[in-house]
């Protein structure tokens, strides 16, 4: 899925982030004397998300990105900066607003078998959100639960199961499902698909993009792997050091690539395409230049 979903000029973002910052502060040593030292993580991210489409923000581990993530979801505070999702401002969201928020704004995480209760059945995991929230079951709990298990291309017999019982695949299969429940409006993939064997990888992305096609949510997919956001992205936003350093349409970054970060990430995705091959290398090599003659400035 690559390329933009065309003129976003007339239509308002779902989300809008606007200057995220977060700063941790830790202490040498450890314990109340220690001193006090200050990392930012996240800082003064601005970016938007549109309704139906899919913002891809990739980069390497420690970047920033699944800590913009956190933030969106507000699974974290943030130091600085402003959320608003659906023209209102969340960022202080509280009671009831708050709860109005969960349900609009759902997270897939990397791994599934820590984010699902090893104790509840399927048919618990996937009718909680409601319960929790005092919504009702439509249906009720078996036959909710069972018609998510076949959308996300499960067993519904299987409702009895326990997460232990199923492959990583399956029980990625069980999260989204989760995510699914409460009808949201944005997914946010945190690394969903990046502790997947590469089939099972390929499958879990086709059903994200049919679950899509078929509902017309927005994600929000954080990755570190380019050859993966490719396929399913409208957009990319590269973070490094906690900031974006480039951002628009998918096609547009993969071709045209214009911070030497960016063609550095490029670089690293094996291809068997020799004038892809070339140009790749040609990019890494030209970063690599930039950067010896910047350590040489130091």
């Amino acid at each position: 899925m690559t390329g933009s979903r065309g003129s976003q000029a007339d239509v308002p973002p779902l989300l809008r982030a606007r200057d995220l910052t977060k700063r941790f502060t830790t202490r040498a040593g450890g314990g109340p004397l220690g001193r006090k030292s200050h990392f930012t993580a996240v800082d003064s991210v601005s970016f938007d998300v549109f309704p139906h489409e899919t913002l891809a923000m990739v980069g390497e581990s420690g970047s920033g990105k699944s800590t913009t993530a956190r933030l969106v979801a507000k699974l974290m505070e943030p130091t600085d900066g402003t959320i608003e999702f659906a023209g209102r401002d969340v960022t202080q969201a509280r009671g009831p607003d708050l709860a109005r928020f969960r349900n609009d704004v759902q997270v897939v995480f990397q791994d599934p078998f820590s984010s699902l209760n090893p104790r509840h059945t399927v048919e618990r995991i996937l009718t909680a959100p409601l319960v929790y929230q005092g919504l009702p079951i439509p249906g009720g709990r078996r036959a909710f639960a069972g018609e998510l298990m076949e959308r996300v291309g499960l067993n519904p017999d299987h409702l009895h199961r326990y997460p232990a019982q199923f492959s990583g695949g399956q029980a990625q299969r069980i999260g989204i499902a989760r995510a699914l429940a409460v009808g949201p409006k944005l997914v946010i993939c945190d690394e969903a698909v990046s502790a997947l064997d590469v089939s099972v990888q390929a499958q879990v992305m086709d059903l994200l993009l049919r679950l899509q096609r078929e509902s017309g949510f927005s994600y929000l997919f954080i990755a570190h792997d380019l050859a993966v956001v490719r396929r399913i992205s409208h957009r990319i936003a590269v973070m490094k050091q906690g900031v974006i350093v480039e951002s628009g349409p998918c096609a547009e970054v993969f071709e045209r690539p214009r911070d030497p970060y960016t063609r550095t990430l490029l670089a690293a995705i094996p291809r068997i395409d020799p004038e892809w091959d070339r140009r790749r290398r040609e990019g890494a090599a030209e970063h690599a230049s930039t950067t010896a003659s910047h350590e040489e400035l130091l």
